[in-house]
């Protein structure tokens, strides 16, 4: 999950969020950004490098918090922008349906999904994007893999808090899983 604290109105002071952190659960968006054909079938997925606070380089998916009074479809847009660019592109459609609710717990083992900060309600999509990608913020790099290697071991292993269990549920949604 990213950690960056806005500036917008309706945001959180980040004592405010620590303390809110620790009550309830924070609604986010996990994306999983896609090339498809002409056809619509997946070809690619794209996969964000990070650097995690601890200084490890992991993959990760598209992700963030929901701001009060936004929709979910404005904070999708906001996350796709912020973290592939301005001319990624995205088709979010008018009304988006999660593929899945993921739930991360600061207490590992309570669902695959972990966040040690908090517990998170996050609603997971698929999101084809159609331009170019240049990743910002704190992203080092966008990694665009076939179905079979963003499922392989190699891959899962690289990616933190559940989010490659995740991807393979995305994978599966979209008919890219055997």
């Amino acid at each position: 999950m990213t950690e960056m604290t806005e500036t917008t109105p309706g945001w959180l002071s980040p004592e405010e969020l620590e303390s809110t952190r620790a009550r309830m659960p924070i609604l986010y968006i996990d994306a999983v950004p896609v090339r498809v054909d002409e056809t619509g079938v997946v070809t690619r997925i794209g996969l964000l490098l990070r650097i995690g606070a601890d200084g490890a380089v992991s993959r990760a998916l598209v992700s963030g918090r929901v701001l009060h009074h936004e929709r979910v479809r404005d904070a999708l847009m906001r996350h796709l922008e912020k973290d592939l660019g301005p001319t990624a592109l995205p088709r979010v459609p008018a009304s988006p349906q999660p593929f899945t609710i993921a739930e991360y717990f600061p207490t590992q083992g309570v669902t695959p999904y972990h966040d040690p900060r908090q517990h998170a309600v996050s609603l997971a999509y698929v999101v084809p994007v159609a331009g170019d990608c240049r990743p910002r913020q704190d992203a080092l790099d966008l990694v665009w893999f076939t179905p079979e290697e963003a499922s392989s071991p190699l891959v899962q292993q690289e990616m933190l808090g559940g989010q490659g269990v995740l991807l393979k549920q995305a994978l599966a949604h979209v008919g890219c899983l055997s």
